[in-house]
C-alpha cells in the first residue's frame, strides 16, 4: 500500500514538472529573445510558484498553522491560475497556425530576423546647393596643392531588430492567457470572499401535514474555514443565514480544515445563529481529518445539536443526521438504523447526510428529503465533469424512487479560495405539504 501511495505521489509530482515546465517553455522561453534579466524572473517565478503551491496543499500536516496561512495565499491561487493558464495556453495551440496566417509577411523570415534601416546619408551643405558661378581667380602664383579631404563615407544600414513572427505570436498567445487566466480565478476568488448568496427552493413532501407547510430550513454546507476563510468569513454566512429568519438550520458537514485550537475562533460567530426551531450539525469528511470528537464538542458549546446517527422531532416532520462515510475509519461509521430505526414511519423525515452518494441508504430506509453537500457544485469548472463521475447528483434537486435529494454547492471552498462556474449559496428550504 506504501508503494502504491509513493508511485501515485511521484506520478503526479512527474505530472505537475511537466506542466509547469510546458507553461516556462510557451509564456517564458517562447516570449523572451534569448537569455535576460525578462527570462530570469520568469524562469524564478515558475520555480517558486510550484513549490508554494505544493507547501500551500500538503502543509496542513506538516507546517505551524501561522506558516500556512502565509504560503496558502499565492500557494492556493497559483494552482487555480495554473489551470486555467493551461487551458487557455492549449486553446492557444490551436489559434496559433491562424495567427501564422493572419500576420504573415509583415515580418521578415522567421526566426529572430532584422530588418536593416538604413541611415540617409547628410545632404550637401546649403551653401553648395545655392552657390552661383564659381569666380575665376586672378593670374598670379599658382597655389599649393591643397590635399583632398577624406570622402565622406556612405552611411551604413544599423539593423533595427523587430520580433519574428512567432516571438510575435507568442506574445499574442501569453498574453491573452495570461489576461483570460487572472481575470477567470479574480472573479471566481470575488465570489467566494464576498461570501455566498441565499437561493431558495421550494420542496413537495407527500407526508408533510398541513400543519407544517411552509417550514424553511437554512442548508449550509462546505463552510470549510481554514487558513484562508476565518472570522469573516463565518459572520457572512451567520447573517445571510439569520436575514432569512429559516424556522432551523441545516449544517450539513465540512466546516472546518484545522483543529480547534487553530479555528475555534474563526467559528465563533456559529453561536449567533437564529432560528425558532434549532441549528443542526452532522460530520463531513474534513471533520474526520481535523478531530472529529472535538469538534462534535465544540459546536455543540456553540449552540449547535450534533446528530450523531440520531434524530429530533420537530414540527410536523423528523429531522435525522447520520454521520460521514469518512467516520467508518474512526469507529463512527454512518448508522441508518440507529438515526431513523425507532421513529414513527407515517410521519414526513429528512435526512441531514453530507455526501450525495448516501442517497441509496436512504432510500432504503424510506427517507423523504436527503439534505447533503460535499460536491462544492465542481468548485472550478471543468471540476464538475469529475464530481459527476463521483456523486449521483452534484448540485440541486434530484429524485431517487420516492426519495428527494437535494445537494447545496456549499457557501465556502477547499483550497483555493477560487469558484468557476459553481457559485457558493445558502439554500433556504421550504417544506410543502402536497394539494396546499
Amino acid at each position: 500500500m506504501v508503494i502504491l501511495f509513493g508511485l501515485a505521489l511521484l506520478l503526479v509530482l512527474a505530472l505537475l514538472g511537466l506542466a509547469h515546465w510546458y507553461l516556462w517553455r510557451r509564456l517564458v522561453r517562447d516570449t523572451t529573445r534569448g537569455p535576460g534579466p525578462a527570462r530570469t524572473l520568469g524562469t524564478a517565478f515558475f520555480v517558486v510558484a510550484p513549490v508554494l503551491m505544493l507547501a500551500a496543499f500538503a502543509g496542513s500536516r506538516a507546517l505551524p498553522f501561522g506558516a500556512l496561512r502565509i504560503v496558502a495565499w499565492p500557494g492556493y491561487l497559483w494552482a487555480a491560475v495554473a489551470l486555467y493558464l493551461l487551458m487557455a495556453v492549449a486553446i492557444g495551440e490551436l489559434l496559433r497556425p491562424l495567427l501564422f496566417r493572419v500576420i504573415r509577411g509583415r515580418y521578415g523570415r522567421e526566426g529572430e530576423g532584422a530588418v536593416a534601416v538604413a541611415v540617409p546619408a547628410e545632404a550637401p551643405a546649403e551653401a553648395e546647393r545655392t552657390a552661383g558661378p564659381v569666380p575665376v581667380p586672378a593670374p598670379g602664383p599658382v597655389p599649393a596643392p591643397v590635399p583632398a579631404a577624406e570622402p565622406v563615407p556612405e552611411a551604413v544600414p544599423r539593423p533595427a531588430l523587430v520580433p519574428s513572427r512567432r516571438l510575435f505570436v507568442s506574445r499574442i498567445v501569453g498574453g491573452v492567457a495570461g489576461a483570460a487566466a487572472l481575470g477567470t480565478v479574480g472573479h471566481g476568488a470575488y465570489g467566494v470572499l464576498r461570501g455566498p448568496r441565499l437561493k431558495r427552493v421550494t420542496i413537495p413532501l407527500a407526508k408533510l401535514p398541513r400543519s407544517a407547510h411552509g417550514f424553511r430550513i437554512a442548508v449550509v454546507s462546505d463552510i470549510h474555514l481554514g487558513p484562508i476563510l476565518g472570522h469573516a468569513h463565518t459572520r457572512r454566512i451567520v447573517d445571510t443565514i439569520n436575514a432569512a429568519q429559516p424556522d432551523a438550520v441545516a449544517v450539513v458537514g465540512d466546516l472546518v480544515d484545522g483543529s480547534v485550537a487553530q479555528l475555534g475562533h474563526a467559528a465563533q460567530p456559529l453561536s449567533d445563529l437564529r432560528a425558532r426551531h434549532g441549528a443542526y450539525f452532522v460530520t463531513g469528511n474534513h471533520e474526520y481529518y481535523s478531530g472529529a470528537d472535538e469538534w462534535i464538542d465544540e459546536v455543540r458549546e456553540l449552540g449547535l445539536r450534533p446528530l450523531e446517527n440520531a434524530h429530533v422531532e420537530l414540527p410536523g416532520f423528523d429531522l435525522a443526521g447520520v454521520n460521514d462515510i469518512s467516520g467508518e475509519d474512526h469507529h463512527a461509521a454512518p448508522d441508518y438504523d440507529k438515526a431513523l430505526g425507532d421513529r414513527d414511519p407515517a410521519r414526513a423525515s429528512v435526512l441531514m447526510a453530507h455526501q450525495p452518494v448516501m442517497i441509496h441508504e436512504a432510500v432504503k430506509h424510506g427517507v423523504d428529503l436527503q439534505l447533503s453537500g460535499h460536491t462544492h457544485g465542481g468548485q472550478l469548472f471543468p471540476g464538475n465533469l469529475l464530481a459527476r463521475a463521483g456523486n449521483p447528483t452534484v448540485a440541486g434537486l434530484d429524485h431517487y424512487g420516492d426519495t428527494t435529494l437535494y445537494v447545496t454547492r456549499g457557501a465556502g471552498a477547499w483550497g483555493p479560495p477560487v469558484r468557476v462556474g459553481a457559485p457558493s449559496d445558502i439554500t433556504l428550504v421550504t417544506l410543502a405539504a402536497v394539494g396546499a
